[in-house]
């Protein structure tokens, strides 16, 4: 086999990129892939979204990870050594409270974050390695199921898997239920899954959420089309699009639009493509599904786990239930 170094790779990412605009610029209705938000300034802009007033699901997390840190190490304590995995690690800012915590408690465990933004996995190393000197962390940067399947990765160890912020959200719920059965795939029976879920609520609590009275969202949202002009020398205008979101309390579904203001042609030259809008055009960029608890105990039975505990904050907006596979 041969060797692959930086550029081939760099060339590869940006060839499946090119190839997901496509197709769903192509689509009707039009799409963009979320997983793409996440360049240097998207990573920059969704830090800012969770410090916002409007944005309750990074504090009703941070709560239940503070308060419960104690349990979830007390179930886990029947295993003497355990490698704690993060899928979509991100900046680390609510997974530092059990890094600390069983680092102190001296807990024998390696921590691997995985992200698809290497920009945001040496920034999370760095921090790390300032923050808590001792904690052995090895980053993998690539797709979640993949890294997890990895060669080095000694499997006779246990494993807790963490996937917070909601982001089990950003799936349908049949999707979600394909994702969770491909993790219990990649998992052992006895492995440990911690999944962090907004729950259902207030419908105007949750719209304001994805429609910040500064605006930022919005920037989140439309930085994807600047990426876009970046990589791809396309004429995107961020004027020309409204940022519109919308909350279905039926399904639970949060979903994020970019509609064209205007009847307008966008030049992708280096994709050899012109995408026609038509005015109030959507560009559907991204879902954010809510969940109740009964849901949720469905969706971990049918994808072969069970459910151990459900941690939540004292409003009940958020749970971070903790499963096992069987």
């Amino acid at each position: 086999m041969n060797d692959i170094n930086t550029d081939q790779v760099t060339d590869l990412k940006t060839e499946e990129f090119g190839k997901d605009v496509l197709d769903g610029l192509l689509a009707s209705p039009k799409r963009l892939s979320s997983k793409y938000f996440y360049d240097k300034q998207g990573d920059k802009l969704f830090q800012q979204i969770m410090k916002l007033d409007e944005y309750y699901l990074t504090r009703s997390e941070y709560e239940i990870l503070d308060t419960h840190k104690d349990k979830v190490l007390e179930i886990l304590s029947n295993d003497q050594r355990f490698d704690l995995f993060e899928l979509g690690a991100g900046d680390g800012y609510k997974t530092k409270l059990l890094l600390n915590h069983f680092v102190e408690q001296k807990a024998n465990f390696t921590y691997y974050p995985i992200d698809i933004s290497g920009n945001v996995l040496d920034e999370l190393k760095e921090t790390l390695s300032d923050e808590i000197p001792s904690l052995t962390v090895e980053p993998l940067e690539g797709d979640y199921f993949k890294m997890l399947r990895n060669n080095s990765i000694d499997n006779t160890r246990k494993k807790l898997i963490l996937f917070l912020g909601s982001n089990i959200g950003n799936f349908s719920q049949k999707d979600a239920l394909g994702f969770l059965t491909l993790l219990r795939q990649s998992l052992t029976a006895g492995d440990y899954f911690l999944l962090g879920v907004d729950l259902k609520k207030h419908p105007e609590v949750i719209l304001n959420a994805y429609n910040d009275a500064r605006g930022v969202t919005k920037e989140f949202n439309l930085n994807l089309l600047e990426r876009i002009n970046n990589t791809f020398g396309a004429n995107f205008s961020k004027d020309k699009f409204l940022h519109a979101p919308s909350y279905d309390p039926a399904t639970g579904e949060c979903r994020s639009y970019l509609l064209s203001l205007e009847n307008q042609t966008v030049e992708l030259p280096e994709l050899e493509h012109s995408i026609q809008f038509r005015k109030w055009e959507p560009i559907h960029m991204e879902i954010s599904k809510k969940y109740d608890v009964k849901e949720l105990e469905s969706l971990a039975g049918q994808s072969g786990f069970r459910v151990l505990k459900h941690f939540t904050d004292a409003k009940g907006y958020f749970v971070d239930s903790l499963w096992q596979a069987i």
